[in-house]
């Protein structure tokens, strides 16, 4: 089966915000309107498509990201098939503790639209959503919702994107009116007003630009034209020499500024007032690129581990990326991923290059949030889900055998609470390893352990709220009942200090014996620089570096894997505290072994010991997370809030005026803002938010460090 649109009209984009930016509320406008739902979802009634777990509705966040695919022709032109783009858009949350399923997003999309409150402009997760698409170098356009609501200011809020986000965002539109009074947005470039009438803002009307607005449209046009032609030097001579450029130059260079991330543009409107929407997705068809405008997939050769890359086209080797799982209580677990070349077909097999083996692909839908659309064939740059596949994980390429090829990885921040969990009664517990471990292949950034003095079950994750989902969705959809303890501090150990260390492992037991012996250096890990190349003999993941210096055959290549494995095992039990040893580089210099008694046992157990030993001489030291904290409170409550996070061993970093409010930027220890929120609304009668997010890991002062000794001796 032939493809029926082409691969230039399709735009794979993501919605993303802070928690309660009117993201969500956005996707509803954008799925009404591209005739994908007959009547709007509103969050506050727990009616929304893209927002369609149980939790989500009751709670009224995004937890899981949603993808659907839609259809868009622009404002005013014949809906024909020639006039239509195909959308696929993933509805990403906004709260911190799921994080990653934004990060995983940006590894699939081609853009996003980042949505931000009128009020509040820039917030704390709108920084690391921001930064994520910086990573993936993923085009922007800015939204700048909630313009109705009271306090409101456009002006205010983009100047907040461009102090804390970036200097490229330009005003693309400006809105007539806000809060009671918005009635609709001016476009700059086209110099036209544009008011959305009907019951629901259906109908886009075009108008002249009110009087009142024509001076700053005109002032702000000066401004968006100069930061267009910036990028071209022949249209900036013309307009230097007073010359009129035709729009559709202007536009055709602004969309090639926005795909090389020159230029951010920002527009204006209210979703929930259903004025706005329609021009945003526009802006989407003008500006965000087509799978063919973006840099081809680039990846790695699993047999030579040479850099290859793959381009968008039908014709090219079969490549994707599963960035998801899911389960479905109907069809079993749905494995989504992006097609970045090629085409798969259902019922035909796929190579998993990670694991080296090969998968048949049963069915293939196109996802509608939790509605499912089975389709025959999936074409580059297309996102769907393929039903029942065993051993596909997060992560993981897809490709064609005779071509193989991986994917660059996706890296997700490590958990930073954990709770002990323990099932209620026998059945619970033969069910609850099962729902657990099917948690965790859904979600990277929970995990789950086992305590091995207690063997108690822990379980970790990126906050309190995201532990309480899981557990609330153990219940709910594997009807697991679990005791669950208090939230504990995922603590870390490190090194501030070198060692230099040897260890023989030497064992007679009457037959072969056992002869091991390393010597080994240990220094902590210094940051590397992006384009930096390791060297052949450096092995280096997020928090450990092994390197293999040994010469002339003084060990025997295959005894250095069992070192490293030697290493990690007792880095994964700390010196200090038992918690896990980080960001820790160990070099193998030396050593020697034994013609008949060596093993890998032996070689295992000695770097185990040795790397125990250096650790304790090279300064071990424990690790806390810290937490960027944003506060927002009335100014009479200030001197209480700013005392109270000082006394929580926290640093006041930046007090800012949010209209008649004060947001108090502080960073502090996990481990004193367990319960904060319930302490803020009795500071503040109930009129302060605080807002949370981790930043780095830090050394914890000596005095509290020993109180943690103590407790976990």
């Amino acid at each position: 089966m032939a493809r029926t649109y082409p691969l230039e009209k399709v735009r794979n984009f993501g919605i993303v915000a802070h928690v309660d930016a009117g993201k969500t509320t956005t996707s509803e406008r954008i799925l009404f309107y591209t005739g994908m739902s007959h009547k709007i979802g509103e969050v506050h009634d727990g009616q929304t498509i893209t927002d369609w777990m149980d939790q989500e509705r009751e709670r009224g966040i995004t937890i899981t990201a949603a993808a659907i695919s839609c259809g868009w022709v622009k404002t005013g032109e014949e809906k024909t098939p020639e006039n239509t783009y195909n959308f696929n858009i993933i509805d990403t949350p906004g709260h911190i503790d799921f994080t990653s399923e934004v990060k995983r997003s940006m590894r699939v999309l081609d853009g996003a639209i980042v949505v931000f409150d009128g009020v509040a402009g820039v917030e704390p997760q709108s920084e690391t959503n921001w930064r994520y698409a910086d990573e993936a170098h993923v085009p922007r356009l800015c939204f700048i919702n909630k313009l109705d609501r009271t306090g409101a200011s456009f002006e205010r809020s983009y100047k907040s994107i461009l102090d804390r986000l970036s200097k490229k965002a330009v005003r693309l539109q400006i809105p007539i009116g806000e809060e009671g009074d918005h009635e609709g947005v001016v476009d700059l470039l086209e110099m036209k007003a544009y008011y959305f009438e009907g019951n629901v803002g259906e109908n886009v009307v075009e108008k002249e630009v009110p009087e009142n607005l024509k001076a700053d449209a005109e002032t702000f046009r000066g401004e968006l034209i100069e930061r267009i032609v910036e990028n071209d030097e022949e249209l900036m001579n013309e307009y230097l020499e007073g010359n009129e450029i035709p729009i559709e130059k202007l536009k055709a260079l602004l969309r090639k500024a926005v795909i090389a991330n020159e230029i951010f543009p920002v527009f204006a409107g209210s979703a929930l007032k259903n004025k706005g929407v329609q021009t945003v997705l526009n802006g989407v068809v003008d500006y965000l690129p087509s799978p063919v405008e973006v840099p081809p997939a680039r990846g790695t050769d699993p047999k030579t581990e040479e850099p290859i890359t793959r381009e968008a086209s039908d014709d090219a080797p079969f490549s994707a990326l599963v960035f998801k799982l899911q389960t479905d209580p109907f069809v079993g677990q749905l494995s989504f991923f992006r097609v970045y070349s090629g085409t798969i077909s259902a019922g035909s097999y796929v190579y998993n290059a990670i694991t080296g083996s090969k998968e048949r692909v049963g069915r293939i839908v196109r996802l509608q949030a939790d509605k499912r659309e089975e389709v025959k064939e999936v074409y580059t740059g297309e996102i769907a889900a393929a039903v029942g596949m065993k051993e596909a994980k997060i992560g993981h390429t897809l490709c064609d055998e005779a071509n193989p090829i991986i994917l660059e990885e996706m890296v997700f921040p490590q958990p930073v609470v954990s709770l002990r969990i323990e099932p209620k009664t026998k059945a619970d517990q033969e069910k609850m390893g099962l729902a657990l471990n099917k948690l965790a292949d859904e979600d990277p950034t929970f995990r789950v352990s086992s305590d091995p003095e207690t063997m108690e079950t822990i379980i970790s994750g990126m906050g309190e709220l995201h532990l309480d989902i899981i557990v609330d969705r153990m219940k709910r959809e594997f009807s697991v009942e679990a005791n669950v303890g208090a939230p504990q501090v995922a603590y870390r150990e490190t090194i501030e200090g070198t060692s230099d260390v040897e260890n023989k492992y030497i064992k007679q037991t009457g037959g072969r014996g056992q002869y091991g012996h390393v010597k080994l250096r240990l220094k902590p890990l210094e940051p590397i620089a992006e384009d930096e190349k390791l060297p052949k003999n450096v092995k280096r993941d997020d928090h450990f570096e092994f390197i293999n210096n040994i010469k002339g055959g003084v060990i025997p290549a295959e005894y250095i894997p069992a070192v490293e494995k030697g290493i990690r095992e007792a880095m994964e039990r700390g010196i200090v505290a038992g918690y896990p040893m980080v960001d820790i580089s160990v070099e193998l210099y030396d050593g020697s072994y034994h013609d008949v008694d060596s093993s890998e046992v032996a070689f295992k157990i000695a770097a185990s010991q040795a790397f125990q030993d250096g650790a304790k001489k090279a300064r071990p030291a424990l690790l806390e997370p810290i937490m960027k904290v944003e506060v927002t409170v009335p100014e009479k409550f200030m001197g209480d809030i700013t005392g109270n996070l000082n006394s929580k061993r926290g640093s006041v970093e930046s007090i800012e005026d949010r209209g008649e409010l004060k947001v108090i930027n502080a960073k502090v220890p996990l481990s004193e803002m367990f319960g904060y929120a319930t302490g803020l609304r009795s500071m503040t009668e109930g009129r302060g938010n605080s807002i949370m997010e981790f930043d780095h890991y830090a050394v914890v002062p000596a005095n509290v460090a020993q109180e943690i000794i103590s407790k976990r001796s």
